[in-house]
This record gives C-alpha cells, sequence and structure tokens, in this order.
C-alpha cells in the first residue's frame, strides 16, 4: 500500500497572517467588510446594527460594537458598523425591513437581541422579513454551548432534547438559520448568511444564532476573512423560447391586463414597464407591494388591484383574457382570493425572479429578473397595440375610479369633524411628491392602496405580506434612515399605535424626524368592519367599558394618545377640522423633530367599495341572524372562485 501522507512536517501552504479576536468582535468586523454590486454601482452592504442588551449578548456582540464606535471615534471616522439602540426587539426588525424596502434589497441592517424573550422576541420580525422577501441579518442570543451552567436564567430545557433551544423557533421563519456552537464553525455560518441575504429569490431573514460563551470566545482569524467581499446582485435573464411563447399569448389577446408586483420596483423595471405600457396600450394594475410602479396619472394606470382595488381595475381583471403578472406573489388580496379572473378563457403570463412565485395561478413561468424579462418581451411584442376600443374603456374606466376618490377626498369649510377618507386625501394632496406614505394593518392599508395617488416610485410604503399591527411607526423611522431627503408620514390608527408607539423614543434619541398621523377611532376599524361583514356584530373590536351585564359595549375608554405620545418625547398636534389638519401638516413638514398628528375619525365611514371580495370563512350553522345571511353572501362568493388551473392553461 502506498502512503499518501506528506513526506516531512514542513507545511505545504504558508500560512497568512492572523489576528486574535472575539467570536463576537470577529463577526461585527466581518459585516463591517461586506459590498454589493449591481449593474457595475458597488455599495456598502450593512448599514448598520440595532440591538437591545442583555445576558446574551452584552458581553459579546454589545463589547463588540463599543470597541469598534470607540475605534473609529479615535480615528475620526465612522464606525465599521453603526449602532443604534431600539426598545422593542421586534420593532428594530421592522425598521430594519423598512430600510432594506426603501434600498430596494441593495443594503440591510443586522439586529442583536438577548437571550430568550428578547431574542424570540424578533420572531414576528423575521416572518415579516420572510414573507415580504425582504433581507435583514438577525443574531440572537443563546445559551451557553459549553452548558456549564445550565439551567441558565430563560433557558427553555426541553427534556426530549439537550440541544434545542427557543432560537429554534426561527427555523421555520427564516431563509437561512445557523448555530455557531464552535468559532471555527463562524466564517461559514456568515458566508452563508450573506449569500442568502444578497440572492434576489432566496432573501428573506438569515439568521445567525451564537451562543453566549461563544461570542466572549477568542480565536485566531485568517487576515483574509476580514477583506473586502462584493456581493454580486444577479439579474436572471429570460429563456428566448420562453420569451418568445408569452409574447405570442400576449399579441393573442384582446383584452390583456398587467399586474405589477413588488418585483418591478426591486428590479428598477419602472422605466422599461411605462413604456410597454405606453406603447402597448395594455393597463397596469397594481398590488400593494407593487404600487407606485406607475404614477397614478400615466393612461395606462388603473391603480389597485383585487380585495382592495379600484373598481376599474377589478372590472377589468374580470374581463381579462391574458394577465401579465410582474413580480408578484398572487397574495389573496390580489387575486381577490381567486375570484378576479373569470374570464373562463383567461390565461397567465408570469415574470418573476422566483420559480416558487412563477407558476402560481398556472399559465407560461418566465423566470427571470423583471427588468430583463420585460425588455424582451417589448421587443418580441414588436408593433403590438391594444384595440382603441378597449384603450377607450381602460381611459373611461380610470376617470370614473379618479372621479370617484376626489369625491370622497373632499372636505367642506363648516367646521366638522373628518373621516378616515378624508384624512388620507389631505395628506396625500398637501405631501410634497417624493414624501412617504406609510403603513401595515388596519382599515387604512386598503383605503390607501385603492385611493392613495402615488406620484414616485417609493412614495408609498404599506407592508401587506404580513400585515403586522406595530410595524408603522418602526417602519416608518427605517424608511426615514434609508432617504433621509423625503418627509415620511406614518399612517397609524389607534391600535397599530398602542402595540408599539414606544420607537417614537428611537426616533428622537436619533433625531429621525417623522410625521406620524395617529387616527382614533377608538378600537379596530377594520377587524370591526370585517366582523360585522361575517355577521359577528363587531364583536370584541371597539376599546369600551364593561357594560352591566358584562359586555365590552359600554361607554368609550378614557385614553389620551396624544398625551401618550407626547411623554415619549415627540411634539404633537391635535386637530379636528380640515382647515385644522391643514395647518398641522404644513407645520409637521416645516419643523425639525418628530410631530404626531392627532386626529379623531368616524370608523363606520367607510372607502368606496371595491366590488370585491376577500375570503374569510363565516360561520356554517348559526343561531345569529347576523351570521345566517352573511354566510349566505359566502355561499354565494365561492361559487365565483377559481380553479388554481383553468382547462385554457398551458
Amino acid at each position: 500500500m502506498v502512503s499518501t501522507a506528506p513526506k516531512s512536517t514542513e507545511k505545504l501552504v504558508d500560512t497568512e497572517g492572523t489576528v486574535r479576536l472575539t467570536v463576537a468582535q470577529a463577526t461585527i468586523r466581518f459585516l463591517a467588510g461586506q459590498y454589493v454590486e449591481r449593474d457595475g454601482v458597488r455599495s456598502k452592504f450593512f448599514a448598520g446594527c440595532f440591538g437591545i442588551f442583555g445576558h446574551g449578548n452584552v458581553a459579546g456582540l454589545g463589547q463588540a460594537l463599543l470597541q469598534d464606535e470607540i475605534a473609529a471615534a479615535e480615528a475620526s471616522k465612522e464606525p465599521g458598523l453603526k449602532y443604534v439602540l431600539g426598545r422593542n426587539e421586534q420593532a428594530m426588525v421592522h425598521s430594519a425591513v423598512a430600510y432594506a424596502r426603501q434600498k430596494d434589497r441593495l443594503q440591510a441592517w443586522a439586529v442583536t437581541a438577548s437571550v430568550g424573550p428578547g431574542s424570540t422576541n424578533m420572531l414576528t420580525g423575521a416572518a415579516l422579513a420572510t414573507i415580504n422577501r425582504l433581507p435583514v441579518l438577525l443574531l440572537p442570543a443563546d445559551t451557553f454551548a459549553t452548558r456549564v451552567s445550565s439551567p441558565v436564567l430563560q433557558e427553555l430545557e426541553l427534556p426530549s432534547s439537550g440541544d434545542v433551544t427557543v432560537n429554534d423557533a426561527f427555523k421555520p421563519l427564516s431563509r437561512y438559520f445557523d448555530r455557531v456552537w464552535r468559532p471555527e464553525q463562524l466564517p461559514a455560518a456568515l458566508l452563508g448568511a450573506m449569500r442568502v441575504l444578497t440572492d434576489p429569490v432566496e432573501t428573506g431573514a438569515a439568521t445567525v444564532s451564537i451562543p453566549q460563551d461563544v461570542q466572549a470566545e477568542a480565536h485566531d482569524w485568517p487576515e483574509s476573512l476580514f477583506a473586502e467581499r462584493t456581493w454580486h446582485i444577479a439579474r436572471p435573464l429570460p429563456e428566448r423560447s420562453v420569451i418568445a411563447r408569452a409574447a405570442e399569448i400576449v399579441a393573442s389577446a384582446r383584452k390583456p391586463l398587467i399586474v405589477a408586483g413588488g418585483g418591478v420596483h426591486y428590479s428598477g423595471a419602472e422605466g422599461v414597464l411605462a413604456a410597454l405600457a405606453s406603447g402597448t396600450g395594455i393597463p397596469v394594475a397594481e398590488s400593494q407591494a407593487g404600487k407606485g410602479s406607475l404614477r397614478y396619472d400615466h393612461p395606462q394606470s388603473v391603480g389597485a388591484i383585487g380585495s382592495t382595488g379600484t373598481t376599474a381595475a377589478n372590472a377589468l381583471a374580470s374581463e381579462a383574457d391574458v394577465v401579465i403578472g410582474i413580480g408578484t406573489r398572487y397574495s389573496d388580496f390580489t387575486s381577490a382570493s381567486r375570484t378576479a379572473f373569470n374570464n373562463p378563457d383567461i390565461r397567465f403570463v408570469n415574470i418573476n425572479v422566483a420559480s416558487l412565485d412563477a407558476v402560481k395561478q398556472g399559465g407560461i413561468s418566465v423566470v427571470a429578473d423583471a427588468r430583463e424579462a420585460l425588455e424582451a418581451l417589448s421587443t418580441a411584442l414588436g408593433d403590438f397595440r391594444v384595440s382603441d376600443e378597449y384603450r377607450t374603456r381602460v381611459t373611461e374606466l380610470a376617470a370614473e375610479w379618479e372621479d370617484t376618490v376626489s369625491a370622497v377626498y373632499a372636505t367642506s369649510d363648516d367646521g366638522a369633524a373628518l373621516n378616515q377618507n378624508q384624512v388620507i386625501g389631505l395628506v396625500n394632496t398637501l405631501s410634497d411628491p417624493r414624501d412617504v406614505v406609510v403603513c401595515a394593518a388596519g382599515s387604512m392599508p386598503g383605503d390607501l392602496h385603492k385611493m392613495w395617488r402615488t406620484r414616485d416610485r417609493k412614495g408609498y410604503h404599506v407592508e401587506y405580506g404580513y400585515s403586522c399591527m406595530g410595524y408603522e411607526i418602526a417602519g416608518g423611522i427605517g424608511v426615514k434612515m434609508a432617504d433621509p431627503d423625503r418627509d415620511v408620514f406614518i399612517m397609524v390608527g389607534d391600535g397599530s399605535y398602542l402595540m408599539m408607539a414606544t420607537e417614537l423614543v428611537t426616533a428622537v434619541q436619533e433625531g429621525i424626524k417623522v410625521i406620524p398621523v395617529l387616527v382614533q377611532n377608538h378600537g379596530f376599524a377594520s377587524i370591526g368592519g370585517l366582523s360585522e361583514s361575517l355577521g359577528s356584530q363587531r364583536f370584541g373590536t371597539s376599546y369600551r367599558y364593561r357594560s352591566g351585564d358584562g359586555r365590552l359595549d359600554g361607554d368609550t375608554l378614557p385614553v389620551d394618545l396624544a398625551a401618550n405620545a407626547a411623554s415619549l418625547g415627540a411634539d404633537v398636534i391635535k386637530a379636528t377640522t380640515a382647515a385644522e389638519f391643514t395647518d398641522a401638516v404644513k407645520a409637521a413638514k416645516a419643523a425639525e423633530r418628530t410631530t404626531v398628528i392627532h386626529v379623531e375619525t368616524d370608523p363606520l365611514i367607510y372607502a368606496p367599495d371595491s366590488q370585491s371580495w376577500w375570503d374569510v370563512p363565516v360561520s356554517e350553522v348559526s343561531t345569529l341572524e347576523s351570521t345566517q345571511s352573511a354566510y349566505a353572501r359566502y355561499a354565494d362568493w365561492k361559487k365565483v372562485q377559481r380553479p388554481l388551473i383553468n382547462p385554457s392553461d398551458r
């Protein structure tokens, strides 16, 4: 047998220089050296690290961030990773995610929290990031790898498995998960996280869990680990044969419709889309994430589609024989729970960078970057144009909807209290074209989707993949940090505000000016309306005292949210009438500090009807007449719901 072992103890390769750092120090130094490049433009990937310290990360990542900050100050330069103290772990993830979305996923934040509840508070944020396909690096602290002090404070102690901790809950919510049990595992874990964070298909929450003893452990690291590394953001090209087939289907259409999703923004495809729509006359409807793909006044813009859509987009969707989905997930709100597209012969052409989304609704899957695919499709379509009759119908439907919006936006000078439609209209009218509106949950996302007149590609930021209550203020802070030259209007109801108002303190701390518009309607307006439509009579959705019979239908609770906002350090302006609200918006825009505008509205005055549906099951049997009537309506809508794949799909 011939030995393959080296014949001497002499090293085959010279060892490079090393540097002795803790695992936490190495993590911060590595992250500071990561860059991304797309279309020849190179930028630093991590803008900083949000954190709340406690046992598990205070002596690890906390010490590393402090050391980095002190060294930067002594050298009169920016730290490798700027640190921002948050007030709530979930909210920190929301701010990071909003920042990444505003930056078109080309820049992100890391977020660290302490052992146990501190880290698991980030679970909601992880789900939100992954569902919305937005990059965020989560660095939850963990219990001891050595278990020398077990059980430690806040340790799970699962009887059936000694290596499971609460951080294992991140696994189904993250696009990437790793736990660093030993220092030697760190480079692979960080590289794996970066691969996912910078991949347009895979991106979402990347979680690297580091036990507290490992964070503080020293190790000799190769200097090459900390060299600047540039990650290329790919633009996958479409296959020519698939584009040819897609163009053939579109060219055969009499009533085509484009559904623009968030992928249009992340690809920077707005200009190509506008040119395609103008050249062909194909109308463009928008999902929540895709809103702003066209200016609201573009001739082919028909606004929002689906359960919270415009009557124009939904009328065209019901007749469309070909739907071109661009960068959309086809959520149930976009497809109106598969009732929006009613033409029995409808066909779909789906352009998406992810095959998971491209295959939805059946039809032709064009797996490619949105901008590249649209350019190729435009070329393949040649001189295709929709008919003059169809173009006229698109124009008329869009004009009818704009008249509807103008009517509900209108205010009077009689000093009457405002409703939510008018509040939205005033903010829309008084804000600058480049200002950003932020929202996430309640009735306002739907109202904004159908009524907000978007004038800039980044002027609309509504989180509706997870529709997470409490996102609004934290998300608005992230948007402002990403785009400080814009005013950021945060539309938030009292329900969401009460869940996570404390990030106002973070805005004050960092000198970040945002303008929360706090709409006080004494309860959950959206769920109240949904409850009523399902026959549940708004049960449990109002903020009220208990009445004599024990039900929550007594007098309104005396909650002073304006005083609460002021106590957190924000300036507050209370407004009731249109004139007062107008003055408040002007004052807030002129101010240099975060200014909350507080306004009370009537939750029973609704936005215009979308003439659409959302599938929420109704009790099949009930003793309540209201529920019986709601179930009858539900059964009628279920008859319209189309199957996933039509016989015409091919």
